[in-house]
C-alpha cells in the first residue's frame, strides 16, 4: 500500500519589523542603562571613561543616560560616592534638565515652570562645565534649557552659551538642533529664524558631517507646529507639498549631497548617526526622491527612529511601507 506524503508548504518569510531600539545598537550603552535602572553606577563611569573624546559618541550616550537616570537616584549615589569625578558632575546636569523637561510635560503646554527649579539645572549645567572643562555636553545641556524660561533667555546669553559649545565641538549635531528648537515657532522664534539657524549652520559645515540635516529637522518642527495647530479641523490647504515642493526637494539633494556624499561609504553607520540618518530618509521618502530614499533606507537596514515618524503617522507602518515600497530587501 503507497503512503500518501503530505505535502510541505514552504515557510513563509517573517515580515519585515524596524527596530526602535532607542540606543540605535549601541550594546555598551543598552547594558549601562539598565545598570542605571537597578542602581548601579560603575558600568555608567566605565563607560564614559571609555569612550573619552569621542564627542558625538559621548553626547549620545549621555542624552540617553540621563533620560535613564531622571526617574531615580542613581546618578546623585555616584555623585556621592566619587564627588571629583567630571562625568557625574556632568551625567547629573543632564538629568537635571531631563527631569526639568519632564516636569514641563507633566504640567501641560503654556504651563509656567517654577524659575528656580530651572535655575537650579542651569547651576548644574555650569558646574558640570567647570569641572569638565573639554567637554561640550553641559553646553548642550544649558542649551536645551534656556528654552523653558518664559520669554527665553537674553540673546547675548544664548550666544555665549553656543559659543562655548562650538569652541569644543564646532559641529555638533545635538547642541545646534536644541538651537534650532529654541528659534523655532513652537518656542521663542519663528519659522524663518528658525531655518535661517539651520541654513547658516549646514552651509558651514565640512563634508561628510551630518549638520546639514538641520535643515530637514527645520522642516519636521514646522510641519509639526502647523499640523498640531490643525487639530481636529482638516488637513491645511496647501501643506500636502510641504516635502515635495522645490526648494525642499533642493535642500535635501544638498544635504545628501554634503553629507552622505562626503563620508566614508566604507564606515558602518554609527549609532550615533541613526537619529539623524532617519531625519534625511523620512524627508526623502516623503519626497519622493526614489533613488536616495532607497540608499538611505539600505543605510539604516532596520533601525528606526520614532521621531521623524511619529510626527506623520504610525512610525513602524511607515517606515515598513516606504520600505517595501522601495525594495529594499
Amino acid at each position: 500500500m503507497a503512503v500518501r506524503r503530505r505535502s510541505v508548504r514552504p515557510a513563509r518569510p517573517e515580515r519585515f519589523a524596524p527596530d526602535f531600539d532607542p540606543d540605535f545598537g549601541d550594546r555598551a550603552l543598552t547594558e549601562a542603562r539598565h545598570d542605571i535602572v537597578i542602581g548601579r553606577w560603575q558600568g555608567v563611569r566605565d563607560l564614559l571613561a571609555a569612550t573619552g573624546t569621542d564627542w558625538a559618541r559621548r553626547t549620545h550616550r549621555l542624552r540617553l543616560l540621563s533620560h535613564a537616570a531622571a526617574g531615580s537616584s542613581t546618578v546623585e549615589t555616584w555623585r556621592a560616592a566619587e564627588p571629583g569625578n567630571p562625568d557625574a558632575a556632568v551625567l547629573r546636569a543632564a538629568t537635571e534638565v531631563v527631569r526639568v523637561f519632564d516636569a514641563a510635560i507633566a504640567a501641560g503646554r503654556g504651563a509656567t515652570i517654577e524659575r528656580g527649579r530651572i535655575d537650579a539645572a542651569v547651576d548644574a549645567c555650569r558646574s558640570a562645565a567647570e569641572a569638565a572643562p573639554a567637554d561640550p555636553m553641559p553646553w548642550v545641556s544649558l542649551l536645551s534649557v534656556a528654552r523653558l524660561y518664559e520669554g527665553g533667555v537674553p540673546r547675548r546669553e544664548l550666544r555665549h552659551w553656543f559659543d562655548e559649545l562650538r569652541r569644543r565641538d564646532p559641529y555638533n549635531t545635538e547642541g545646534h538642533i536644541q538651537v534650532l528648537r529654541y528659534w523655532s515657532a513652537r518656542w521663542h522664534g519663528t519659522h524663518g529664524s528658525m531655518y535661517d539657524f539651520a541654513r547658516d549652520a549646514a552651509g558651514v559645515a565640512p563634508p561628510g558631517s551630518p549638520l546639514p540635516v538641520l535643515v530637514q529637522v527645520a522642516r519636521v518642527e514646522e510641519y509639526r507646529y502647523v499640523a498640531d495647530g490643525a487639530l481636529g479641523r482638516g488637513p491645511v490647504r496647501g501643506f500636502d507639498q510641504h516635502w515635495k515642493h522645490e526648494l525642499a526637494v533642493t535642500e535635501l539633494r544638498r544635504t545628501h549631497a554634503r553629507w552622505i556624499g562626503g563620508r566614508d561609504p566604507e564606515l558602518p553607520v554609527a549609532p550615533e548617526e541613526v537619529g539623524d540618518l532617519n531625519f534625511l530618509a523620512h524627508a526623502a521618502c516623503y519626497a519622493g526622491q526614489v533613488e536616495i530614499a532607497r540608499e538611505l533606507m539600505g543605510m539604516l537596514g532596520a533601525r528606526a527612529a520614532w521621531v521623524p515618524w511619529s510626527y506623520t503617522g504610525d512610525p513602524e507602518e511607515q517606515f515598513t511601507r516606504f520600505r517595501e515600497g522601495l525594495g529594499v530587501g
